[in-house]
């Protein structure tokens, strides 16, 4: 027997309430980590940190 296990990935859309982690700002991109976790950004502070986190390998969603 084989086990073919699948994982789902839900969306979470951001809502206004969600704010960037680095100035509070609305935030516009969730960056979430492999090594689990998540950031919130602005488009400002996103832009910023883009290339570190495509090193990273972190799903982006807008």
């Amino acid at each position: 027997m084989t086990d073919n296990a699948t994982t789902t990935i839900v969306p979470n859309p951001l809502t206004n309430a969600d704010r960037c982690d680095r100035c509070g700002a609305a935030a516009k991109v969730r960056a979430t980590l492999t090594a689990g976790g998540e950031l919130l950004f602005c488009r400002h502070h996103y832009n910023g940190h883009e290339a570190r986190l495509a090193e990273l390998g972190a799903l982006i969603s807008e």
